[in-house]
């Protein structure tokens, strides 16, 4: 470039003025962005522009919401009513002999044909409201976990639970929403409407229903400290006992609750000494960082009785003043295999006369020296377990569960618990993410003093989140907009930006904990998440920075309204609006013959939004225009929003003459426009329309068909091309080559507005056309120059030089090495990249609360590395294919966590990470910039017109190979005393109401 340097900027503009007129003129042409432009400015006199009341909104969302979760509510209560009085009405017989329907083995035959024991003929049919699984609606069936099989008691109640199947079937008949009913057992079995049980990918029936959420609903919230024995006497099969009794407590808590762990021999050891002297909140994160603590406690054999109970009083006492944890009950778990003494000063000191605090001691073996002195122990508060066997474990630590129950059963109150989030893989398109309703049961019998209080088992209702999404009105958040629901701790219920699984589609350990700070983290100071928490109303306003693509590469910069109010009757509550023209739309009217135009063949609207035709069964065949359709002709199916089929009537209508002229086009298509393939428009209303300039077997990729669903209009979200196109300045075209394996096309985009200001709804225009004729169209541009003669001083075809074209986040479109073609330019030109950053040109920084990190185990350093981050994030729910065995229940099983599953010694385990997002300036139009490395490289930065594309030509003589790449890679937030910190710091929470600590009784 020495020789030539003063020429090169004027030729770098001259050919980025050349590509981007020419460019933009294929683009305006083929997309008819000037005439749909004209269209809508021809109807400005006879539309209104409406500003949407955030805080209105957000109160009809929540009325609604609150009457999908009251009726889910009193379905529960029904089944609990039902079980009551069937168990009332039973008498106990020992020698009942009685064959039901065993989930497992319905329909199941032996070698001989015949129905196996408690099989027998069983009708299934699929279903499409059960996601066309094959179910009975008629009867339930009944699962038994195998160390549980057919004893008296599970015959008995199994028996009396009969009676559930005419409530599940009036339930389902009085709200055809319903999914999922079931009731669990105190006893262990588990009887579930209306669908065949389903093992594990290992054919194992390992579920007890009792491990998970039964808990919440049993039990008033609790703090817990749980005391460890790791003395000399425990070792061999004790340990492994004491061990595996420790993690089945740790299963039986839940969000509401609190626990810290101890152990002792000689002195006392805390598990994570991070939290001496507190409790922290039974969340799946901490529970599992506690487990992993504890494996290296027990493994290196370290952790006297009587000073470990009394830290245990001292720190439920001084935690329980503070009003941090759950401010109900509380209970101190011994595991050990016996005790030297009776410790009753530490007992008179701290528990008596009161016994606020219950202990329940588990002894571990067969025999010891000192059980007498535990079983004391036990007696004087009301309390003891032993253990013998791994397989007695799970059994005894669920009995604690009915000692800390009776206050409640006693008192009869019917609390309603709500779960937080979890994946159900049974949903129509893969996994989803679910909430349960659920109540316990009790026993109304005229019991004796002594066996007061019997919790009979825990009835539920499933609630997939996606069916909340239904009631929200998609169009009226905005572009960028979206509604979203955190518990009373702060964890999200739902959230487009909540991440529950990883890039092999299994459930992440810790997606039922994310707290929303961990997604709206540039709320720093946590107001928004305490605002919500403490169920107040109100707004909220931020600057954000928002990936708008799956893969979390593709960057925006907006300025966020939050509105948000609480969910009355539940434990949840929120909107987000994107500010700008994400919070106006228009008004036209219309009439009956718009319909001719909504049902011409290039017309698709997005899916479930317009009609809800679930509702009704002779509905449930019909399309959404369909729909529409009926209701404008009178006959009318449930409607969604009458003013949003106005709207997207009235887009039918302008956006019609378009049809024409596409058609127009293809006939008159020069043979220099080969390239381009597809013309398609967007509107807000979620309309869309589409051309082909080529036949489909043509095309080079599956843009805008039915498997693209992020280029489609879904109920869901607005396509990324609308997205993007809308944060343009208007009249210029927003160009990217697609992140697929595909990378054969370039889609162009362009925003067109009513009025002249950015208050104004918008309607996207674009085209899609192949890389390989928009790239000849740069490389004939630049080979344009100033010289008379013809005779360039300067030339993309130079050797001297290499030329690049870039979009606004650094991805590249055209380079003279085509493998290059979709990779971040950083990668390619760190030494530019970096000079470009240094400028102020590009960088911003993300964070990634929900990452995964591979972890290897088995070496000193237990050395980490991130996995990919763009696969590990690819998780648009309702396109997931979920590669495990379909397990329904996942509600009630213990969630198989990725570290469960890791083989080897890899462990894929959740991190923090920071990483870097690129963003263009706006303001830089052009720039040169000269670097040292091994001589003097220059480069040229320089806009492309109308577009957010940029040409960069750097000088090749000088060798910058040794200058590292810039990558886009994640680096983990590695900070022991901010994880220390993360531990003890207590954010708000709303305490549930409900509390039953105590019963004189």
């Amino acid at each position: 470039m020495a020789g030539s340097q003063q020429g090169i900027p004027l030729s770098v503009k001259l050919w980025a003025s050349a590509f981007g007129g020419e460019i933009k003129s294929i683009s305006a042409k083929y997309s008819g962005s000037h005439l749909l432009q004209k269209k809508y400015k021809e109807m400005e006199k006879s539309v209104r522009v409406e500003e949407i009341d955030g805080v209105k909104l957000v109160k009809n969302l929540a009325v609604k919401m609150e009457e999908v979760f009251r009726e889910k509510a009193e379905a529960t209560r029904r089944l609990v009513e039902a079980a009551e009085e069937a168990h009332h009405q039973h008498e106990d017989n020992p020698d009942l002999q009685y064959e039901y329907f065993n989930a497992v083995l319905i329909n199941e035959v032996d070698e001989m044909g015949n129905n196996v024991e408690l099989g027998g003929e069983f009708l299934l049919e699929p279903n499409d409201h059960f996601n066309n699984l094959s179910v009975n609606l008629s009867l339930s069936v009944v699962q038994v976990p195998t160390n549980m099989y057919n004893k008296p008691d599970i015959v008995n109640g199994v028996y009396w639970s009969e009676a559930l199947n005419k409530v599940f079937v009036d339930n389902f008949e009085r709200d055809p929403t319903l999914i999922w009913q079931y009731f669990g057992s105190a006893k262990g079995f588990f009887r579930q409407y209306p669908v065949k049980w389903h093992p594990d990918e290992h054919g194992v029936i390992g579920f007890d229903c009792r491990n998970r959420k039964y808990i919440q609903a049993a039990t008033s919230p609790k703090d817990v400290v749980i005391l460890v024995d790791v003395s000399g006497s425990m070792k061999g099969l004790r340990l492994t006992i004491a061990r595996q009794t420790v993690s089945s407590i740790l299963d039986t808590l839940g969000d509401d609750d609190f626990f810290n762990i101890i152990a002792y021999n000689q002195e006392i050891h805390y598990v994570e000494p991070c939290l001496n002297g507190t409790l922290v909140r039974a969340d799946r994160t901490n529970k599992d960082h506690f487990r992993e603590h504890l494996d290296k406690l027990f493994a290196k054999g370290i952790g006297l009785l009587g000073e470990a109970l009394a830290e245990a009083f001292t720190i439920l006492n001084n935690f329980n003043r503070t009003g941090r944890g759950s401010v109900c009950s509380q209970a101190i778990m011994l595991v050990t295999d016996g005790a030297t003494e009776m410790y009753d000063d530490v007992f008179e000191k701290y528990n008596w006369p009161e016994r606020k605090v219950r202990i329940f001691p588990y002894l571990i073996g067969r025999e010891s020296a000192f059980a007498d002195n535990l079983k004391w122990m036990a007696c004087a508060n009301k309390y003891f377990s032993q253990i013998s066997t791994l397989a007695d474990v799970q059994e005894n630590v669920m009995r604690y569960l009915h000692v800390m129950s009776r206050p409640k059963v006693i008192d009869h109150e019917h609390d309603t618990v709500w779960t937080e989030a979890y994946v159900d893989s049974a949903e129509k398109a893969g996994p989803s993410l679910t909430t349960t309703v659920a109540m316990p049961v009790f026993s109304t019998k005229n019991e004796t003093q002594k066996n007061q209080g019997i919790l009979l088992g825990v009835v539920g209702t499933d609630i997939p989140l996606q069916e909340l999404m239904k009631l929200i009105p998609k169009h009226m958040l905005g572009i960028h907009g979206y509604a979203f629901a955190i518990t009373n701790n702060g964890y999200i219920l739902t959230h487009p930006d909540l991440r529950p699984l990883d890039g092999q589609k299994r459930r992440k350990p810790n997606y039922s904990s994310v707290d929303l700070s961990e997604v709206e983290w540039e709320d720093k100071d946590d107001i928004l998440r305490n605002a919500m928490v403490n169920r107040r109303t109100g707004t909220f306003s931020m600057e954000v920075k928002k990936t708008v693509d799956r893969g979390q590469r593709r960057v925006l910069k907006m300025h966020n309204d939050y509105y948000y109010t609480d969910i009355k009757g539940t434990p949840f509550v929120g909107v987000a609006l994107s500010r700008g023209h994400g919070k106006y739309f228009f008004r036209g009217n219309v009439s009956v013959e718009a319909l001719r135009d909504l049902e011409q063949p290039d017309v698709a609207l997005a899916d479930e939004t317009y009609c809800n035709t679930e509702e009704q069964h002779e509905h449930r065949h019909l399309t959404q225009i369909q729909a529409i359709k009926l209701f404008m002709k009178g006959r009318r199916p449930n409607l969604k929003d009458r003013e949003l089929i106005q709207e997207v009537l009235f887009d039918a209508v302008v956006t019609a003459p378009l049809a024409a002229y596409w058609t127009g086009l293809a006939l008159n298509k020069s043979n220099s426009d080969k390239g381009v393939e597809i013309a398609f428009l967007g509107t807000r209303s979620g309309l869309s329309r589409t051309n082909l300039f080529v036949p489909a077997d043509q095309l080079s990729n599956d843009f805008l068909t039915a498997e693209d669903k992020e280029g489609v209009f879904n109920a869901d979200h607005f396509p990324l091309w609308y997205k993007r196109a809308a944060e343009q300045v208007p009249g210029t075209f927003v160009y990217s080559v697609p992140f697929s394996t595909n990378k054969s096309v370039v889609l162009a985009s362009t925003a067109i507005q009513l009025m002249d200001d950015r208050k104004s709804p918008i309607v996207a225009v674009g085209l899609q056309m192949k890389l390989e004729f928009f790239q000849r169209k740069f490389w004939t541009a630049c080979r344009q120059c100033t010289a008379l003669d013809g005779k360039c001083s300067i030339s993309c075809d130079s050797e001297d030089i290499n030329c690049y074209l870039i979009d606004n986040n650094g991805f590249i479109l055209v380079t003279e090495e085509q493998s290059q073609t979709g990779l971040f330019f950083g990668e390619v030109e760190g030494a530019v990249m970096n000079k470009l950053l240094q400028m102020g040109s590009f960088k911003i920084t993300l964070y990634d609360y929900q990452a995964l990190c591979k972890e290897y185990t088995g070496s000193s350093d237990s050395a980490r590395t991130l996995s990919d981050p763009f696969t590990a994030v690819k998780w648009l729910l309702t396109e997931l294919v979920f590669l495990l065995e379909f397990n329904l229940y996942s509600w009630w099983n213990v969630d198989l966590s990725v570290k469960q599953r890791s083989r080897g010694k890899t462990l894929m385990v959740p991190c923090d990470t920071e990483y870097p997002a690129f963003v263009s300036e706006r303001t830089i139009k052009e720039t040169t910039g000269n670097i040292e490395c091994e001589g003097c490289i220059s480069f040229v930065i320089q806009q492309i017109p109308s577009s957010n594309l940029f040409m960069v030509v750097v000088d090749k003589k000088c060798d910058c190979s040794k200058t590292p790449p810039v990558t886009m890679d994640p680096i983990e937030i590695i900070n022991e005393s901010l994880k220390c910190d993360r531990l003890k710091f207590q954010k708000d929470r709303k305490k549930p109401e409900s509390c039953h600590p105590f019963h004189p009784e």
